[in-house]
């Protein structure tokens, strides 16, 4: 095929891209900003050439420096990240005389279908199903609201270049509409280069499934199922999963041949996603076409066979497709969860930064895939997507699949950042998932108060005492020996039962252990429970069996005074164990006041400060906007606490961090 491929990405989607080209004896070449010289994707590749700083317009979206590395390299083909689009390809058009080939569609389809005003029209045209909305570019938030008022709320307001849920707001009134046209814009300016948007019906509780579809060159085009996507959190996919419980064969099949119809109508040739809304009733809107690999096309990848990425290099070689439609089959069922640097207890994810201090693929569960880009030690910055990894589990049926899934996050070891491994295991054990009864409002309408960890049954809680109470003796009982023998040899211990008291949550619990052998027999609320493991204590994972009942745990932390945090069925819970004597004289140790926050406003996260809406002085309402912080590729409002007259700013840098504040009195 090609001898040497530049892949313009970072991250997991360059990993994916690079481990086909190996497979197909392609040599690659990275791309990277400074702050990424050390990633996963910068080693894989043979070649990397850093193209700049950490900001992706000053790197991995510099056109002048990717197409330097191109001639430099004399890569025979390339591989971007779309949202360079148009303007890059028109630059890489100037390189065909030189034999560069783009892994993708042509630049006629990027920007037809880029172009979410003008997708629409050639959908109407191609009779694709779709929203009723306004057609043009919305040119500023007075016609904005005008047109919301026509189209009748709730409407959606989005970017006409965006994507991956950015430049994305929903507004229910005029006055959402004018904020949701300003942070839309602002975030469309910043991702894609591009501020236009338009505003389209927001169809109320809808799914979200998308078709995959396969083209070449030379006219041919397939449909490769479906992918239901509708758990999503700020318009942004969480869980997705192949084929989707809700279509029956005929609207699978509707569906995919409107796809097809889409896709021939603007002579694509490559791998795209034309994204749909269904209604309960099987009804079906065209919401968009991602012109690019997807990032829950694993799951596809699973359920068919095929490997897609070789697909692309395929067709961007110019050969034509090597199935029929009649061979695309639907294998199995496959799950793919999204692993992001977020705390989920916080608007369903606040992402997180930091170094990954201690990680652990769960590859050893069976029909498990892990597609990441970061291994222990790899930072998650500011400056990048907060995905940590896409993990896939597959079934030969659906409840196959989930269970693995189950299993495989309870096996994911993730220390030094916050995650959302605790959402993402109760999302896919919850009855109303389980049974299909999902649509795109799933979240809000599982969780209305926030997301809150899972809440433990009688039974669970019980089991996760006497794990922890099992632990702590498992501990002190290592803490005697050295090298297999004990530190002091004449003082041998006899002892054989501990008297405990555990606090967890609101409640502070007695807890009678008893070694018998490598087991304990733990009394918790006047019930025994059998605690039987190997007690490997320096492992990040500890397989437990509590009454014949396996759980995996995963010890995160502990200090001197008791206090441990235990993972315990996907939840991380914090505890405190004490004897019983350390627990009577515990009363009279003096607790730490809690800081007064509420006439502080804190910046939960670092990013950088794109607003500042007020000055010392001015009087401000509770709810009322202070600025606008940017983390991550997306706009955070920050809002006052409480009604108060701004004292002073500190620290109000470009860069903000965690001690960054505003105070009001």
């Amino acid at each position: 095929t090609f001898e040497k491929l530049l892949i313009a990405n970072r991250g997991e989607i360059a990993c994916r891209v690079i481990k086909t080209c190996k497979k197909m004896g392609i040599k690659t070449v990275a791309i990277h900003s400074d702050v990424d010289a050390n990633a996963v994707h910068v080693k894989m590749a043979d070649e990397a050439v850093c193209v700049g700083p950490a900001p992706t317009s000053k790197s991995y979206l510099n056109m002048d420096a990717i197409m330097e590395v191109i001639r430099k390299t004399r890569a025979q083909a390339v591989s971007l990240n779309v949202s360079i689009c148009c303007s890059f390809l028109s630059s890489l058009s100037l390189q065909a005389s030189e034999g560069v080939t783009f892994i993708g569609p042509d630049t006629h389809a990027i920007q037809a279908m880029g172009d979410k005003i003008e997708s629409k029209l050639l959908a109407k045209n191609a009779k694709v199903n779709t929203i009723p909305g306004f057609d043009g570019v919305v040119k500023d938030a007075d016609e904005a609201v005008r047109i919301a008022r026509e189209i009748g709320y709730p409407v959606m307001i989005k970017a006409s270049a965006g994507g991956g849920g950015k430049g994305m707001r929903i507004a229910w009134d005029d006055e959402e509409t004018r904020e949701g046209f300003r942070f839309s814009s602002q975030e469309a300016a910043s991702s894609f280069g591009d501020d236009r948007l338009l505003i389209e019906k927001f169809i109320d509780n809808p799914r979200h499934i998308e078709i995959q579809i396969l083209a070449d060159k030379h006219g041919n085009a397939l449909w490769l199922n479906e992918r239901e996507c509708s758990i999503q959190r700020r318009n942004q996919k969480v869980v997705e999963e192949a084929p989707s419980t809700f279509l029956d064969p005929e609207t699978r099949r509707a569906m995919g041949e409107q796809a097809v119809a889409l896709a021939k109508a603007v002579k694509y040739s490559s791998a795209g996603t034309v994204e749909f809304l269904v209604d309960s009733n099987r009804n079906f809107y065209f919401l968009e076409m991602n012109t690019r690999l997807q990032v829950e096309h694993p799951v596809t990848e699973c359920i068919t066979g095929l490997d897609l990425v070789q697909e692309m290099i395929r067709v961007a070689k110019g050969y034509p497709l090597r199935h029929k439609q009649a061979d695309i089959p639907i294998n199995g069922w496959a799950v793919e969860c999204r692993v992001y640097a977020e705390d989920p207890y916080k608007s369903f994810g606040l992402p997180s930064i930091g170094k990954l201090s201690q990680y652990q693929e769960p590859l050893h569960v069976p029909s498990v895939r892990v597609d990441s880009g970061i291994q222990q030690g790899s930072d998650i910055s500011i400056y990048y997507d907060p995905m940590i990894s896409k993990l896939i589990t597959y079934g030969s049926n659906r409840a196959e699949a989930l269970k693995r899934m189950e299993e495989a996050l309870d096996n994911y070891v993730i220390r030094g950042v916050a995650h959302n491994i605790s959402l993402l295991r109760e999302v896919i054990v919850h009855p109303r998932f389980v049974q299909g009864d999902i649509s795109t409002k799933f979240l809000p309408e599982v969780y209305p108060d926030g997301f809150k960890g899972h809440k433990l049954t009688d039974l669970e809680r019980r089991q996760l005492l006497a794990t922890a109470a099992s632990l702590y003796v498992a501990e002190q009982l290592r803490s005697q020996r050295f090298l297999g023998t004990p530190r002091i040899p004449i003082a041998q211990s006899k002892r054989s039962s501990w008297e405990l008291s555990v606090h967890l949550g609101d409640g502070i619990y007695p807890v009678a252990v008893s070694k018998d052998g490598s087991s304990f027999s733990v009394e918790v609320d006047g019930m025994k429970l059998n605690v039987t493991s190997e007690w490997n204590l320096a492992s990040p994972l500890l397989s437990v069996t509590i009454d014949g009942t396996q759980r995996t745990i995963q010890r995160i932390s502990r200090n001197a005074s008791g206090e441990t945090s235990i993972q315990f069925l996907g939840t991380v819970y914090k505890l405190q164990i004490l004897t019983k004597v350390a627990a009577e004289l515990s009363k009279y140790m003096p607790e730490k006041a809690a800081e007064d926050t509420s006439s502080i406003l804190r910046s939960p996260m670092p990013g950088t400060v794109v607003a500042v809406s007020v000055k010392p002085g001015d009087m401000v309402s509770e709810g009322q906007e202070i600025c606008v912080i940017e983390a991550m590729k997306m706009q955070n409002s920050m809002i006052a606490a409480k009604t108060g007259k701004v004292s002073h700013l500190r620290s109000l840098k470009t860069i903000c961090n965690l001690s960054n504040r505003i105070e009001f009195k």
